[in-house]
């Protein structure tokens, strides 16, 4: 045997793996495919031994009492893997992988039980799915009351519900609940608001009304003028409800996501007929705790003021001095007495900081009422 050879067939194979034929030339469509099945025998099985140690976290977890959802440790990951790519395979397509590689993970430690507002192919709906994935089980609720009540009752581990909108403002329902209930918020995740018009028929000449949330029927109204001036609007309690309507009935459109159109098996007819290009819906997970510090965290707290000039100037002031950005802060009634306000702030920072903690008392030495409602890893809207 020539001693060479052994070196030969080591470079060949290498040859093969990086895309190149053996014999120098460009490689085949069989080649190359021959190259991608070897690949993904490999995620095969990389993907069960990662289900194994999943496993076992999961056990380790059931011993110690440990909560499922982790949503500190599920930033970190999905940080890491998109930092370990070399750009070849798309950054946000990668988290999207992990995103349903991470959910089947914890379908293995549990059956997680995420409530959520419904109904199904809704916004809230696919916000739910993208901070959760599809391997846990999404519980829909007609109001954001019963997303609050089934989580403290234990029925469901988590909630999501919407907290604010960049055009409408805040979701006060969200706000009102947050005040009252025990739940903290440990996630939040942003979600484009794209209006699309979808229908069983073939294209918008055909269609005589039009359906929709009202909400969606204002987003999208100048569109609706303009390319359907005879269509016929008609007001519905969701825009779910509207695309099952668009299902079963000749001639109806309904104004929703692209979600309810592959839900209800309906064609796009238009995409992006919403008047807005920058609206967008931020929504928050629900849980007993918040979560645990990243070092790029966000902090939600609730407060009241003393009834004295100045006094909310003083108050904010000690975010300030501890170099403390608010990235929100809202007003409502605080529906104990007439004409009293608590308000709503979230923060940069984590409880666990002592800057932060500092922040805290010396917020406390300037009202009557603070509570800490929430804090979870910071979620950038222009990643939405």
């Amino acid at each position: 045997m020539n001693p060479s050879e052994p070196l030969r067939k080591n470079v060949d194979t290498e040859a093969e793996t990086d895309g190149t034929a053996s014999n120098g030339a460009a490689p085949g469509m069989d080649e190359l495919r021959a190259g991608i099945d070897d690949v993904d025998a490999e995620i095969v099985r990389l993907l069960d031994r990662r289900a194994a140690l999943a496993r076992g976290i999961g056990e380790f977890k059931q011993r110690e009492g440990l909560a499922v959802y982790a949503p500190a440790r599920e930033r970190r990951v999905l940080d890491r893997v998109v930092s370990l790519g070399d750009g070849g395979f798309p950054k946000r397509g990668l988290e999207a992988v992990f995103r349903e590689i991470i959910s089947t993970s914890v379908s293995l430690e549990t059956r997680l039980k995420v409530a959520y507002l419904g109904p199904e192919a809704t916004f809230t709906h696919e916000a739910a799915l993208r901070s959760f994935g599809t391997s846990i089980e999404l519980q829909p609720q007609t109001t954001v009351a019963e997303v609050f009540a089934r989580v403290e009752r234990g029925e469901a581990e988590h909630g999501v519900v919407p907290v604010e909108n960049s055009m409408e403002g805040a979701v006060t329902h969200t706000l009102d609940e947050l005040m009252n209930s025990p739940l903290k918020v440990c996630g939040e995740v942003y979600l484009p608001v794209s209006q699309n018009l979808i229908s069983a028929e073939r294209s918008s000449q055909e269609i005589e009304r039009v359906c929709s949330h009202p909400m969606a029927l204002a987003q999208a109204a100048s569109w609706l003028r303009r390319e359907l001036p005879g269509a016929r609007l008609e007001e519905v309690e969701s825009t779910a409800e509207a695309a099952r309507r668009a299902a079963v009935e000749p001639g109806v459109a309904a104004v929703g996501s692209a979600l309810a159109a592959e839900a209800h098996g309906l064609k796009v007819l238009a995409r992006n007929i919403q008047e807005a290009r920058t609206n967008t819906t931020r929504f928050i997970v629900l849980g007993r705790t918040w979560a645990a510090r990243t070092g790029r965290d966000k902090t939600s707290v609730v407060f009241s003021v003393k009834d004295r000039p100045g006094v909310l100037k003083d108050a904010l002031s000690a975010f300030a001095g501890e170099g403390i950005n608010l990235t929100r802060i809202e007003s409502r009634p605080s529906r104990k007495r007439a004409w009293t306000y608590v308000f709503f702030a979230d923060f940069r920072g984590h409880p666990d900081e002592e800057r932060v903690g500092r922040a805290l008392d010396g917020l406390e030495e300037h009202c009557p009422y603070v509570s800490l409602i929430g804090a979870y890893p910071e979620v950038s809207p222009e990643g939405a």
